[in-house]
C-alpha cells in the first residue's frame, strides 16, 4: 500500500483524558477515532490490527475443535428471564424497546442465545462434546469508560460455549481451551499468565483470567516467577489427548499465581522470596465452568446413553479482541512509539524513499516494493514529499517490525538500509540481501 493512497491521519495531538500509553498512541497514530463516551471508529491502520489478531483467535479456535457461528447483537430479553439474569446483571446491560413493545437487549454476552441455539437442535449424547464460537462486537454501559479500548463500552470478544454429558467432559472441555488460549496468546506475541479468578457474574465454580504483564494494569498480579517460564503447547499439540490437556493445565496450576481478588498472602509468602513477582496486569481472556447454571433453568436436556433426559454441563470462553490491541502496544512500545510483534503488525515493512521525484530512488524503491509483495509481504510505501525526519518518526510511531530506507546516496552504493524496530539496529546491504533478511525472520 502506497502512502499516498492509504487513510493514515497521524497526530501530535492527545485529548488529555488519554492517560495510558496505549490509548495515546492509538490515538496518535490515527489507528482509532472517538465517537462517543467509550465508542470508537476502527480506522484503517488499527481495523488491520483488530481483524490479524481476530485471524488468530479463530485458527486457534478451529484447531482446539471449536466450530464458529454468528451470533446477533441484539437479543430478546425473554431469553435472559428464563436464565433469571434479566434483573441480576444490572446498569451495564443497555435495554431496548422495539416498536411493537418487545424488551430487547444489545447482548454484553451470549450464555442465554447459545443455550437457546443447542436446546433446539442437539438432543442426544451423540453430538457431544460440542463448542461453538464467535466473534462479535458486544456492549456493556460502563458508568465511567477510560483507557479508550481497554474499558470502553462497545467492543470486539471471542467468545465460545462448550456442551457436555457431565462434569467430567466439561472439565476436559475447560482444559481444551485453556490449552488453545495459551497457544493464541503465543502467536500474539505476548505473555498471558492464567490466574485463578472470579466467575463474577458469569457463574460457576471454575474460572482463570488470562493477564498481560503491563505497567498500566487495573489488577494486581501475585505468582510465582516461575509460571512466566512455561512454554505454550506448541502448534504439534494434541487436543484429543486428554491426559496432555490435563499435564498441560497441571504445568500451569501447580504454580501460585492469583489477582488480588484471590490472593491469598500466607500463602504466596511461602514461596522464595526471589520468585515472587508483584506486578500490574491486564486481562485479555477469562474462562469458566459454570455445571448446569444456564441448561437448567432453561431446560438444556440431551438424552443419555441409557435414554434419559440429561441436563448437559456448559462453560464459556473469553477473548477480548478488540482489548487485546490495547493491551499489547501496553506490554510492547519505547518512547518513540509502537513496537509491534511481526504476527499482529499493521503491515509485515515500512518502504521508505527519501526523494520519491529522484528517477533513480524511485525505480528501487518500486522494485523493492514489487519484490516484497509478490514474496507475500504486506508494505507501507512511504512515497510521500514530506521531510526525512518527518518519515522516520511516523513509521518509528506506527511501529512496524521492518522499515527499509532508499536514498541517492545508497542508490550510487547499491545499497539500502535494514531497520529492525524492536532493536533499532540498522544495516546496509543489497537490496536483495534486505529482501531475503526480512523472508527469513
Amino acid at each position: 500500500m502506497r502512502l499516498t493512497r492509504f487513510f493514515l491521519p497521524v497526530t501530535k495531538d492527545v485529548p488529555a483524558d488519554a492517560t495510558i500509553v496505549s490509548h495515546q498512541l492509538m490515538l496518535r497514530t490515527g489507528m482509532i477515532r472517538q465517537n462517543g463516551a467509550g465508542i470508537y471508529s476502527w480506522l484503517p491502520l488499527g481495523f488491520r490490527v483488530l481483524k490479524k489478531i481476530e485471524q488468530i483467535v479463530r485458527e486457534e479456535m478451529d484447531r482446539a475443535g471449536a466450530i464458529e457461528l454468528l451470533m446477533p447483537t441484539l437479543q430478546q430479553a425473554d431469553l435472559w428471564r428464563e436464565s433469571g439474569r434479566y434483573e441480576d446483571y444490572g446498569q451495564e446491560m443497555l435495554r431496548i424497546e422495539d416498536r411493537h413493545g418487545r424488551d430487547m437487549l444489545y447482548g454484553p454476552t451470549n450464555e442465554e442465545m447459545i443455550t437457546d441455539i443447542f436446546r433446539t437442535y442437539v438432543k442426544s449424547y451423540k453430538a457431544l462434546p460440542l463448542n461453538l464460537y464467535h466473534q462479535q462486537w458486544k456492549f456493556r454501559d460502563e458508568v465511567r469508560p477510560r483507557f479508550g479500548i481497554m474499558r470502553g463500552r462497545e467492543f470486539l470478544m471471542k467468545d465460545a460455549y462448550s456442551f457436555d454429558l457431565d462434569e467430567a467432559g466439561a472439565r476436559v472441555s475447560y482444559q481444551r481451551m485453556f490449552a488453545a488460549y495459551l497457544n493464541t496468546f503465543e502467536r500474539l506475541g505476548v505473555k498471558a499468565i492464567p490466574m485463578q479468578a472470579d466467575p463474577g457474574p458469569i457463574g460457576g465454580d471454575l474460572s482463570h483470567e488470562f493477564l498481560i504483564l503491563a505497567k498500566s494494569g487495573e489488577s494486581a498480579v501475585f505468582c510465582d516467577r516461575e509460571v512466566l517460564d512455561v512454554p505454550a503447547p506448541g502448534p504439534a499439540f494434541d487436543f484429543s489427548d486428554i491426559s496432555a490437556l490435563e499435564a498441560e493445565t497441571d504445568k500451569r496450576t501447580r504454580f501460585y499465581a492469583a489477582t488480588d481478588e484471590k490472593h491469598d498472602p500466607s500463602v504466596f509468602e511461602q514461596i522464595p522470596e526471589d520468585r515472587r513477582v508483584e506486578a500490574r496486569g491486564i486481562e485479555v481472556g477469562h474462562i469458566f465452568y459454570f455445571g448446569t447454571k444456564y441448561s437448567g433453568p432453561m431446560k438444556a436436556e440431551v438424552q443419555s446413553q441409557e435414554g434419559q433426559l440429561v441436563t448437559i454441563h456448559g462453560g464459556s470462553y473469553g477473548i477480548g479482541v478488540s482489548r487485546l490491541v490495547g493491551a499489547i502496544i501496553e506490554a510492547s512500545h519505547d518512547e518513540d512509539g509502537i513496537v509491534w510483534p511481526a504476527s499482529v503488525s499493521p503491515f509485515d515493512v515500512g518502504l521508505i524513499s527519501m526523494k520519491p521525484d529522484d528517477d533513480a530512488v524511485s525505480a528501487m524503491a518500486d522494485a523493492l516494493y514489487d519484490k516484497l509483495c509478490a514474496a507475500g509481504k504486506d508494505v507501507l510505501y512511504d512515497d510521500s514529499s514530506d521531510r526525512a525526519g518527518a518519515k522516520f518518526n511516523r513509521m518509528d510511531l506506527i511501529g512496524l517490525p521492518w522499515s527499509i530506507t532508499i536514498g541517492p546516496r545508497g542508490v550510487k552504493s547499491g545499497c539500502v538500509e535494514l531497520k529492525h524496530r524492536a532493536t533499532g539496529m540498522k544495516t546496509e546491504l543489497s537490496p536483495e540481501d534486505a529482501l531475503a533478511r526480512i523472508l527469513e525472520a
